[in-house]
């Protein structure tokens, strides 16, 4: 893979990382609900487990999915369907230090975060794309999964601190509870071009 192709495939990773999906609102929602340091395992298993979803996805299986139609519809629909259920939970999340948000809350873990990857309909069209369009030569799938997880990391962060910096003012249990409906609402939003699509 020249230079200039690893060039363009960073700007495209950067590009589809930082901009507003499923995994920067959740993840912006965390930190402003439990912080950046127990966000931490959320981001780690967003940027390690999508590279993870790029690699296994670049060993063919990619080119079945885009194949077959029935295959991709159901995993869309799965993918929606869970998106908004997380949708529902962030817009149900209790206030910090709650006596319902002790019991019951906490921020997503790895494990959870890597297997949200591949019920993510942002994640799948990256992934799907930037194989399509950047893993040509030997070993391009590998590449393709490695820039892209040390892309996503830092693009990811932003979001995660960006909600830890609005903690601060999310103080008010109102606030709170206004900011998680307002994420929720844009989590949807996030998935409509999907439905479209």
């Amino acid at each position: 893979m020249s230079d200039h192709v690893i060039l363009a495939l960073v700007a495209f990773a950067f590009v589809t990382s930082v901009t507003p999906g499923p995994n920067n609102l959740m993840l912006m929602a965390s930190g402003a609900n439990f912080g950046l340091r127990r966000t931490m395992p959320h981001m780690l298993g967003v940027a390690l487990g999508f590279g993870a979803m790029v690699a296994i996805l670049g060993l063919g299986i990619d080119r079945i999915i885009t194949a077959n139609p029935v295959i991709a519809q159901v995993m869309k629909w799965v993918s929606l369907t869970y998106v908004l259920w997380l949708a529902w939970k962030i817009a149900k999340s209790a206030p910090p230090g709650s006596d319902v948000q002790i019991a019951t809350s906490r921020p997503m873990g790895f494990l959870a975060a890597c297997a949200f990857q591949w019920v993510n309909p942002k994640a799948w069209m990256m992934a799907l794309g930037a194989l399509s369009a950047y893993s040509a030569g030997v070993g391009g799938e590998l590449i393709v999964a490695l820039v892209f997880t040390m892309v996503n990391l830092p693009s990811v962060a932003v979001w995660a601190a960006l909600g830890q910096g609005l903690r601060g003012f999310l103080q008010e249990p109102r606030r709170l509870q206004i900011f998680n409906l307002a994420m929720a609402g844009l989590l949807v939003l996030s998935i409509l071009p999907v439905i479209r699509h």
